[in-house]
């Protein structure tokens, strides 16, 4: 069975950091275009990061562009999304998910993700 499980979440201070990570089971990132989201409370989901294999390129949204970094290690099938500078409106709720897009056509994160986890919460302090 495919799935993605998220860890890395917890409480921390404004300005602090912290690493979430993402591992599939049942499935390689490397055919898939993989994405950041999150979801505070009484919010719409948000996207943050997209990695799209159209152009090896990841997307950021401008709330968290310069704070947010994503990466990934294939042999671990694992991706993590570095948060720096973190701030208090950072709290919600983070979800990975990935498309299957073995022939590179997906453009955005914006819709069509096969998987997606169950998320992990992130709660920053003031």
């Amino acid at each position: 069975e495919a799935q993605l499980v998220e860890s890395g979440g917890g409480l921390v201070q404004a300005g602090g950091s912290l690493r979430l990570s993402c591992t599939a089971s049942g499935f390689a990132f490397d055919e898939y275009t993989v994405g950041w989201f999150r979801q505070a409370p009484g919010k719409e989901r948000q996207g943050l990061s997209c990695f799209t294999r159209r152009d090896g390129i990841t997307h950021y949204a401008d709330s968290v562009k310069g704070r947010f970094t994503f990466s990934s290690d294939n042999a671990k099938n694992t991706v993590y999304l570095q948060m720096n500078s973190l701030k208090p409106e950072d709290t919600a709720i983070y979800y990975c998910a990935a498309e299957f897009d073995p022939i590179r056509v997906a453009t955005d994160c914006d819709s069509g993700m096969d998987y997606w986890g169950e998320g992990t919460l992130v709660t920053v302090s003031s």
